[in-house]
């Protein structure tokens, strides 16, 4: 483990140019101690899950990525063909904010999002393999972020506080969701008033985007699905070089 994690440390501070100094912007305080990175485990394993869909609303749903495919999220090439950057800085993320990086695997962006909202917020990374959590964990206490909390959640349940995040955030992953409706319904309950889900998914209307068409979706798509689901597209960003970024808030009742 310890030779892989400074390798990705190095990665990391060449992709998004960040420095100790930044680092250490969230370790911390005489206020806030240290926060033990542990996983949260307990997940209720009396729940009844229902059979997994294969198709939703028109659209195939892609297999969850297996975590022998994390080293795919930390590729040398991902801050060129998707340009991180760029995504991180449309987040308009604000100290102390409570964020949550759902399928967050291995934390490529978990631990970028827990250096925007500093010390006093709270990154919430949740991904339902553990050991995907744990290589995230690894990945934190290298880099002495403390405001992570690592959290197993399940098919149909994220796990989160209810009434508390501001942001979801939803790299690639929702074309994954086995469960979309109840995954949304989870969703939506754990939003403030003002809270968002944000999505980023390769642009399925885009055959110049080199993915398979399994694991890409249309804007078309993205809003039949979460618009009957209490959610209201807020806004969308353009300039990424193979994603959407779509915002939705939450629907007025």
């Amino acid at each position: 483990m310890s030779r892989m994690t400074m390798p990705l440390r190095a990665a990391l501070t060449a992709w998004f140019g960040l420095s100790v100094g930044a680092a250490a912007a969230a370790e911390p305080t005489a206020e806030r101690p240290v926060r033990p990175l542990v996983i949260d485990l307990k997940i209720d394993r009396s729940a009844e899950i229902p059979p997994p869909q294969t198709h939703y609303m028109g659209r195939a749903i892609a297999q969850t990525m297996h975590y022998t495919g994390a080293p795919w999220l930390v590729r040398e090439s991902r801050q060129r063909e998707e340009d991180c950057r760029m995504l991180l800085e449309a987040l308009a993320l604000k100290p102390g904010q409570t964020v949550c990086d759902l399928g967050c695997g291995n934390g490529f962006y978990t631990l970028e999002l827990a250096r925007q909202v500093g010390p006093e917020g709270t990154v919430y990374a949740v991904d339902i393999q553990p050991e995907m959590l744990r290589l995230l964990v690894a990945r934190a206490r290298q880099a002495k972020l403390f405001n992570i909390r690592p959290v197993l959640g399940t098919v149909i349940d994220p796990r989160l506080p209810v009434g508390e995040v501001d942001l979801v955030f939803c790299v690639d992953v929702y074309h994954e969701f086995s469960h979309p409706e109840q995954m949304l319904t989870r969703i939506r309950k754990s939003l403030r008033p003002t809270g968002q889900i944000v999505l980023a998914e390769f642009r399925g209307e885009d055959l110049a985007v080199p993915i398979k068409p399994l694991h890409k979706m249309t804007k078309a798509q993205v809003r039949r699905e979460l618009e009957p689901n209490g959610f209201t597209l807020q806004r969308d960003f353009d300039q990424l070089p193979w994603q959407h970024l779509m915002f939705f808030g939450l629907t007025d009742e």
